[in-house]
C-alpha cells in the first residue's frame, strides 16, 4: 500500500484544496483495513426507480441495508452543456446527490464519455478526433469551451457551508483500447499524453478548479509494459486504476484480473499513488456467488483502495444485484465480509 505521509510531501499540489488533500490520503488509508465497495450511478437510478435528488436510495441498499462506499456519477453531456447525462440523469440532481453522498462520508467519483468533437458521435465514434484538440488543432476552441463547462459544475460543488467537495476525475479512460475516439489506433501516445496535460492545465491553471484528483484508468492489459504507455506523467494524475470485466469464463476473468492487479499494484507502489478497480464487473450476475467466490478472493489482499462494480441500467444491463435477483443472498455475504468496507464503514 502507499504511504501517506509520503504522499503528503510528493503528490499533493500546491493548490489542492484541503479538503481534495485529505481525500488522497484517505484514499491510501483504506487498504489497511480493506478496500471499498463502489457502484457505478448508484444513487441516480435502479432497475425499478429514478431519483428526483430529494434522498438517498440505491439497489445495493435495499438488497443488503447497506449503502456503497464509493459513488460513481458520469458527465457525458456536460462538456455541451446539455441539461442531463448520457445516461438521462439531470446535472442538477446529480449535483445534490453528490452533496448527500459526500455528507454521508462517501467517496465520489466522475467518469466522462465525451461526443467526438469532430463527428459530433457519441464517444464510441471513433473519426480521428485528439489531434483536431490539441492547441495548435482546429477544434482547440472545442476543448477550452468542454473544459470550462466542466470547471463550472465542478466548481458548483459544496456542501452548505459553501466549501467544496472534493471528488476523483477519471477522464479518457481505457485509452489502450479501441472503442473510443481518444483510444488505441485513433491517436498516438503522444497525442494522447498531451490531450490530458491540457485538460488537466485548462481546468488548474485556466479555471481554477482545485478541488479534483485525477485518475488514470486503462482497460485489461496484455502486456505488463502497457499500462504505462498512455501515461501522461506523475504531476498530473494523483491516483491509478484500471478496468477489468468478466466478458468470458471465469477462469478467464481470474487470470486477468490477478495479473493486471499484480501490475497495477507494482506501478503504484514505485509511483506511490493509491489505486483502484476503478470499472468492473459481470454483466447480469448471472454467475450466483460471483462477488463472494469470484471477485472478492481476487481483491482482498491486492491492496486496491476501492473496486466499483457499473451501473443498473436495466434487468439486461446491470451490475449490481437488485431485490429479488438470484445473487442477492451472496451480495448479503459479501457485504458482511470484514474486509469489504461499505459508507458506514469510511470515517472523515
Amino acid at each position: 500500500m502507499t504511504d501517506a505521509k509520503k504522499i503528503a510531501t510528493t503528490t499533493i499540489r500546491k493548490k489542492m484544496t484541503r479538503r481534495t488533500a485529505e481525500l488522497l490520503r484517505r484514499l491510501s488509508e483504506i487498504p489497511k483495513k480493506g478496500y471499498a465497495f463502489g457502484h457505478q450511478d448508484a444513487l441516480s437510478y435502479g432497475i425499478t426507480w429514478k431519483n428526483n435528488g430529494k434522498k438517498m436510495k440505491s439497489d445495493v441498499a435495499l438488497v443488503c441495508g447497506k449503502y456503497p462506499a464509493v459513488f460513481g456519477f458520469e458527465l457525458g453531456n456536460l462538456e455541451k452543456a446539455l441539461p442531463n447525462s448520457i445516461d438521462s440523469v439531470n446535472f442538477d440532481i446529480m449535483r445534490k446527490l453528490i452533496r448527500k453522498a459526500y455528507k454521508k462520508g462517501g467517496v465520489v467519483t466522475l467518469s466522462w464519455h465525451p461526443d467526438n468533437p469532430v463527428s459530433n458521435g457519441n464517444a464510441w465514434d471513433i473519426t480521428k478526433a485528439v489531434p483536431s484538440l490539441l492547441p495548435e488543432g482546429d477544434r482547440y476552441d472545442t476543448l477550452y469551451e468542454w473544459t470550462k463547462n466542466l470547471a463550472h459544475f465542478f466548481r458548483s460543488l459544496k456542501d452548505k457551508k459553501g466549501k467544496r467537495i472534493p471528488v476523483i476525475f477519471r477522464p479518457y479512460h481505457e485509452m489502450n483500447g479501441g472503442w473510443f475516439w481518444w483510444g488505441k489506433g485513433h491517436c498516438n501516445a503522444q497525442e494522447y499524453q498531451r490531450l490530458w496535460r491540457e485538460t488537466h492545465r485548462l481546468l488548474v491553471r485556466e479555471f481554477k478548479v482545485h478541488n479534483l484528483l485525477y485518475c488514470y484508468s486503462p482497460n485489461l492489459l496484455f502486456r505488463k509494459k502497457d499500462y504505462l504507455t498512455y501515461y501522461p506523467g506523475d504531476a498530473y494524475v494523483d491516483m491509478l486504476g484500471i478496468d477489468v470485466y468478466q466478458h468470458l469464463t471465469t477462469g478467464l476473468f481470474k487470470r486477468h484480473l490477478k495479473k493486471d492487479l499484480r501490475t497495477l499494484q507494482t506501478v503504484a507502489k514505485a509511483k506511490n499513488k493509491p489505486y483502484a478497480l476503478t470499472e468492473t464487473g459481470l454483466e447480469k450476475v448471472n454467475t450466483a456467488n460471483w462477488f463472494t467466490k469470484v471477485l472478492h478472493p481476487l481483491l482482498k489482499d491486492s491492496g486496491i483502495c476501492y473496486a466499483l462494480v457499473w451501473r443498473n441500467d436495466s434487468e439486461r444491463h446491470h451490475y449490481a444485484p437488485f431485490p429479488g435477483h438470484t445473487s442477492c443472498d451472496d451480495f448479503i455475504r459479501f457485504s458482511r465480509l470484514e474486509e469489504v468496507l461499505f459508507l458506514n464503514d469510511l470515517k472523515r
